[in-house]
């Protein structure tokens, strides 16, 4: 198989990235959700993120929302698992621009072993940085990922969704955190009310 590599306009990527979510992430049916809700259809995001051209639109999109929106920001990642390729792939797309982001991991907890980190990575001490998800239904896992920031003290700047499935996330996010929650798709965008 082989894929086209060559770059391509913010509108190209966009419409790229939206096309391969509804072809290879949407998946229709009865499904219950990490937060326990049910839904008709789940949106299985690591079908894109971890896709070898997928993940190129990932970075580039959601590095442009970012820059877009004003954010400033050193350092990108979140509560591991959804969120690792979103920030590897922001890092590349920084990289890419001659810039550089760091990523970094959140465990769910702190290790009880070795360094007992729970965010791995460069150190984000005293550093700009953003949280992100794949997609959010209820916030819980981009503010499990602030608090632990916070507690390894970062800055966290805003918190950044590639879909938001408009449960609430974004508004309990942005009450919670007290930071500006971006989001790159809405489910209407992708076809899915």
């Amino acid at each position: 198989m082989t894929t086209d590599f060559s770059p391509v306009d913010l509108a190209t990527a966009r419409e790229r990235l939206r096309r391969q979510i509804v072809d290879l992430a949407v998946v229709r049916g009865k499904v219950t959700l990490a937060s326990g809700i049910e839904a008709d259809y789940y949106v299985d995001l690591r079908r894109v993120t971890l896709h070898h051209e997928a993940s190129r639109y990932v970075g580039q999109v959601m590095l442009a929302m970012l820059d877009e929106a004003g954010i400033d920001f050193e350092a990108v990642g979140g509560l591991t698992m959804g969120a690792d390729p979103v920030g590897h792939s922001i890092m590349r797309a920084a990289g890419d621009e001659g810039r550089a982001v760091d990523a970094f991991v959140v465990r769910k907890g702190q290790k009880s072993y070795g360094m007992g980190r729970q965010v791995e990575g460069p150190p984000v001490e005293g550093r700009d940085v953003v949280v992100v998800e794949d997609t959010s239904t209820t916030g819980g896992s981009a503010l499990t990922a602030v608090e632990a920031l916070q507690r390894a003290g970062a800055n966290v700047v805003a918190v950044a969704i590639i879909v938001d499935r408009r449960t609430g996330a974004k508004e309990r996010i942005q009450e919670t955190a007290g930071v500006p929650c971006l989001y790159a798709f809405t489910k209407d965008e992708l076809g899915l009310d």
